[in-house]
């Protein structure tokens, strides 16, 4: 969440802006909540995965990205399920 110059002039605009940045502080901190990690060493373990999508003879398949026990236990903290208040 580096902070970068707004050159927004409407209102609509700024809110925009603003919705997007706490929003994306908000999924930060839940990140941080569930796995343990700061942003940075989740975003550094999880970094290097990436899946493909390729399309033969007019067949698409994904292939997923192969996840090592570390990485998996971050994605599945991620998803698991919070209690709601």
């Amino acid at each position: 969440l580096r902070a970068r110059p707004i050159f927004a002039r409407t209102r609509d605009a700024i809110e925009a802006h603003l919705t997007i940045v706490f929003t994306a502080l908000a999924v930060s901190r839940a990140v941080q909540d569930r796995t343990g990690l700061s942003l940075r060493r989740v975003i550094r373990a999880l970094k290097p995965l990436r899946l493909a999508t390729i399309t033969v003879n007019g067949t698409t398949t994904t292939i997923p990205a192969q996840a090592g026990p570390d990485e998996q236990a971050i994605l599945d903290a991620i998803h698991a399920p919070t209690a709601r208040h």
